[in-house]
């Protein structure tokens, strides 16, 4: 499980849905987070992760060719994982126990991302 501790600003924004990462951009720069890059996939997130090496990653549950949970799983176990947040238009609860067992640092419903979300989430 990522180091719950001190997470810097640099984040990779994971979403197949271009209007919700644009948004995603737009907002978290606007709150002084460094979007270093974004994905539409899982294959794009890995390796997003190992080329830019963010420091939180904004990863929607439901991608198109692997789930969010398993990228998360998988990043968890890397050398200086980055922070997970999850997000998904369905809320929290349809993924409760889910989210108990994963290695993410929390969700955030799609409609109330914001920059104070995701200091929240982040601590």
């Amino acid at each position: 499980m990522p180091d719950a501790g001190a997470v810097g600003r640099r984040v990779l924004v994971v979403d197949d849905h271009a209007p919700f990462r644009a948004l995603a951009r737009e907002l978290l720069q606007a709150a002084g987070y460094e979007v270093v890059g974004e994905a539409v996939d899982g294959r794009q997130a890995l390796a997003g992760c190992a080329r830019l090496r963010p420091d939180i990653v904004l990863l929607d549950i439901q991608l198109p060719d692997v789930d969010g949970f398993a990228i998360a799983a998988e990043l968890a176990d890397q050398d200086r994982a980055p922070a997970v947040v999850l997000t998904s238009t369905r809320d929290a609860g349809a993924y409760r126990r889910r989210l108990a067992e994963s290695a993410v640092r929390g969700f955030i419903h799609k409609p109330q991302l914001s920059a104070a979300a995701l200091d929240a989430v982040l601590g």
